[in-house]
C-alpha cells in the first residue's frame, strides 16, 4: 500500500522561561491539546493534526521542553516541569476549555492537568498513557521488567549513560523498537525514522534522555483519576509491549461501572482495527 505523503507541519516558536518552544496550530473550533510520549515529538502528531482540524476542532501541538526542535537545556526534567510549561502555554495561547490528548507520558500529563486545573479542560483522551514518568517495574511485561533496575543503574553513569544513549539512537535501533510497537509495519518509513533520530543529534538529548529515566517516576494514576471531573476517552493497543494491558484496568473497571467518577469509555485497539474517536470527543 502507498502511503501518503504528509505536508511539513507550519511551526512558530514560544519563549517560556528564557526557551525556546516549538509548536504548531491548524483549524478553528473548539480547542484540542495534543501531548507526544518519551522521546517523541509533534511529529507523531503529523498525520491526526491536519485531520482534526478539518474536523472542526483548533488543534495545538507542542515540542515538550527538551524534545524534538524545543530546547534541551541541562536541568532537571519532570512531569512537574512539563505540566507548568503547558499551563503556561494554554493560559498564553489557548484561554478556553479544551480537550486534551497525550500519547504515553502525554496521557498522564492530562490526567495531571484535568486533576490540578480542571478550568482548563473539557475532557481528555489518553492513547496507551504511561502510569509514570519512566515505567514502574510493575507496569511492564516480564522482559523488560527484569532490566529496569540495571537499566537505571547504567543510566546514573556518566560513562555509560552516554553509551547507552548512543546505541539506542541509531537509526537501525529506532526502526527495530519501531518494528515491536507498530502494528501497521508499512507505517515505518525513512520519514518517521528521521522524526525521531534528528533530535537526538542535539548536544543536549543525552542529559535528558538520561534525567527522565532517572527521575522521580511522579503521580500514578489511581491518585488522579479520584479528582477529575471531566469524561476520558482511553484507547489502548493491546499489543503494545511498552505499555501492557493490565496497566490500564483501573480505567477498564471505570469504564464498567455507569456511576464511577470520572466517567470512562474505554476502547481496545485489536492489532490494525481503527476506532473512529472524533464523534466520542464532541
Amino acid at each position: 500500500m502507498q502511503l501518503t505523503p504528509i505536508p511539513t507541519l507550519e511551526t512558530k516558536i514560544w519563549s517560556w522561561q528564557g526557551h525556546r518552544i516549538n509548536y504548531t496550530v491548524q483549524g478553528t473550533g473548539q480547542p484540542m491539546i495534543l501531548i507526544h510520549g518519551f522521546g517523541g515529538n509533534m511529529g507523531h502528531w503529523r498525520k491526526n493534526i491536519p485531520e482534526l482540524a478539518v474536523a472542526g476542532y483548533q488543534v495545538w501541538c507542542l515540542d515538550l521542553l527538551g524534545f524534538g526542535s524545543s530546547d534541551m537545556p541541562k536541568i532537571d526534567y519532570t512531569l512537574d516541569l512539563w505540566q507548568n510549561l503547558l499551563v503556561d502555554f494554554w493560559q498564553e495561547h489557548i484561554q478556553k476549555p479544551a480537550i486534551w490528548v497525550g500519547n504515553s507520558i502525554g496521557g498522564l500529563l492530562v490526567l495531571m492537568i484535568l486533576a490540578d486545573y480542571p478550568q482548563l479542560g473539557s475532557s481528555g483522551v489518553l492513547l496507551n498513557a504511561a502510569g509514570s514518568m519512566n515505567i514502574r517495574r510493575e507496569e511492564a511485561i516480564l522482559p523488560l521488567r527484569i532490566v529496569m533496575g540495571p537499566l537505571r543503574m547504567m543510566m546514573r553513569s556518566q560513562r555509560l549513560g552516554p553509551f547507552f544513549f548512543n546505541q539506542v539512537r541509531r537509526k537501525e535501533a529506532i526502526r527495530n523498537s519501531l518494528f515491536q510497537i507498530y502494528g501497521n509495519k508499512e507505517a515505518i518509513t525513512d520519514e518517521i525514522v528521521e522524526i525521531l533520530y534528528n533530535p537526538s543529534c542535539n548536544p543536549g538529548a543525552c542529559h535528558v534522555f538520561m534525567s527522565v529515566l532517572t527521575g522521580p517516576p511522579g503521580p500514578r494514576p489511581v491518585e488522579l483519576l479520584p479528582r477529575i471531573q471531566h469524561p476520558l476517552l482511553v484507547i489502548w493497543g493491546e499489543d503494545d509491549p511498552w505499555a501492557a494491558l493490565r496497566t490500564a484496568k483501573v480505567y477498564q473497571d471505570l469504564s464498567a461501572n455507569s456511576d464511577a467518577q470520572p466517567q470512562v469509555t474505554f476502547e481496545i485497539i485489536p492489532k490494525l482495527v481503527i476506532v473512529p474517536t472524533t464523534s466520542v470527543l464532541r
